[in-house]
């Protein structure tokens, strides 16, 4: 019987990641990893940026997601170029299926790729896509306590991006506490607060993406 280590497997995932990061530079194309729980906003939160950034970035989307493509389709009705990965039960993305999904990329009409992982906070912690920047998105309506009991997702997070603001006031979310945690977890990681069906938060959010971008970290 021959045993594989996990560690070994993570290791090929990340030499092959950071080869996707090279291909990227090469592009001149910033990589934005989108993780966060299943409801939490995800799509909503891109679609919303998107609309505020249109003429200053030019956007494209991997959409991860275990089965169908509802919101791929959504990205696409955007005119945002998008790319499907069905992972057909796995729960999350690696870097090997990025690197399949790059080939269908036109690197000349996007300086921006979005990957929307898959939906989990467990899974998509340990696996490097050959993003530049990671962002968490935690809705008002899943509780505060999400960073204690998964901190390491949050923890390899740049961000915070805390959705559906416009609930606060009917749920127990405490926004000092996941903020807290947030700034334990990782100290130079910045937070937003956004409603996106509303648009509130977005125009920050966006602005330092953009300034992230134009950085190039």
């Amino acid at each position: 019987m021959k045993i594989i280590a996990a560690r070994k497997l993570l290791k090929a995932n990340d030499q092959l990641a950071e080869e996707n990061r090279a291909r990227l530079d090469a592009a001149g194309v910033f990589c934005v990893n989108v993780v966060g729980s299943p409801g939490a906003g995800k799509t909503t939160l891109l679609e919303a940026l998107f609309a505020t950034v249109a003429g200053r970035v030019k956007p494209a989307v991997i959409e991860g997601d275990i089965a169908g493509s509802l919101d791929a389709e959504r990205i696409a009705k955007l005119g945002v170029p998008v790319v499907q990965i069905n992972t057909e039960g796995a729960c999350h993305l690696d870097a090997n299926m990025i690197a399949a999904a790059l080939g269908s990329l036109d690197y000349d009409a996007v300086d921006v790729l979005f990957i929307e992982n898959v939906g989990n906070l467990v899974c998509t912690a340990g696996f490097d896509l050959g993003e530049h920047l990671r962002i968490v998105v935690l809705s008002t309506s899943e509780g505060d306590d999400k960073a204690a009991k998964y901190p390491a997702i949050f923890q390899g997070s740049d961000a915070l991006v805390i959705t559906k603001a416009d609930l606060l006031p009917h749920t127990n979310f405490n926004a000092d506490r996941i903020t807290a945690d947030m700034k334990r977890l990782a100290p130079n990681a910045e937070i937003f607060q956004v409603a996106a069906l509303r648009g509130d938060g977005i125009v920050a959010t966006a602005d330092w993406l953009v300034q992230k971008l134009s950085s190039g970290r």
